[in-house]
């Protein structure tokens, strides 16, 4: 693989790293199990996966790829999961797991423009409806 290219794909797993921390930082804050670190390494290798895919096997079926870093992000995503209680709890946690490695994939596939949208409503989704939720909903 030609070193140009190889640092295109670094500068999609930088900007994945980035976007990502983005996310972690709401799980971080909130003391989560899995946070800054753990949302930025989810978005990096999905990222990687697609972009080293796409370009080093170009004849290969890239749905296959998406669908793998599904699954695997979904077999994180249940470690993080626990019952307590008979109610499950770091759903939201495990969800947002899942859709880094989503942005990862958009960002893998040079849909940039799409992952920085993506990664804006995630954080709106994370921490402003978090907020509208606390405020309106669990004091009822």
């Amino acid at each position: 693989m030609p070193l140009l290219v190889q640092i295109q794909i670094f500068g999609q797993v930088l900007l994945t790293a980035l976007l990502s921390a983005l996310i972690g930082l709401d799980r971080e804050r909130r003391d989560k199990s899995a946070g800054l670190r753990t949302h930025m390494l989810a978005g990096i290798g999905a990222c990687a996966f697609t972009a080293v895919g796409a370009l080093a096997f170009p004849e290969a079926d890239m749905s296959r790829v998406a669908a793998a870093v599904v699954s695997g992000i979904g077999f994180l995503g249940a470690g993080v999961i626990f019952h307590s209680d008979n109610r499950a709890h770091d759903l939201t946690t495990a969800a947002s797991i899942w859709v880094t490695a989503a942005v990862g994939v958009a960002v893998g596939v040079e849909a940039w423009f799409l992952g920085i949208a993506m990664t804006v409503t995630i954080w709106i989704i994370l921490a402003v409806i978090h907020g509208f939720e606390d405020r309106y909903i669990e004091s009822s």
